[in-house]
């Protein structure tokens, strides 16, 4: 039972590894900001995930401030983002 509750584990691993690279290498900021967002989101599903599978039920408090979180730094970086291109723009 639990071997098989291990690939999608496996598979957002590899997936959130796709994402840091999108993130590093993004040719935009929005690309960027895009692969942030991509990476807490599944990071919150990963950590739901292992919260089940171990049946700890204080990994739930972690996810939604995590996700909290998440949502704050994105905003965030977004707003950081639509200043900069109309400083640009500006110029």
């Amino acid at each position: 039972m639990f071997q098989l509750a291990y690939f999608p584990i496996y598979f957002l691993v590899m997936t959130l590894i796709a994402c840091m690279y999108r993130a590093v290498v993004g040719p935009t900021n929005a690309d960027r900001l895009i692969a942030v967002n991509v990476i807490g989101t599944k990071t919150i599903v990963l950590i739901s995930m292992i919260s089940v599978l171990l049946g700890k039920k204080y990994y739930e408090d972690v996810v939604v401030v995590y996700a909290l979180i998440s949502y704050l730094a994105t905003v965030i970086i977004s707003r950081y983002v639509e200043e900069r291109r109309e400083a640009d723009d500006d110029l």
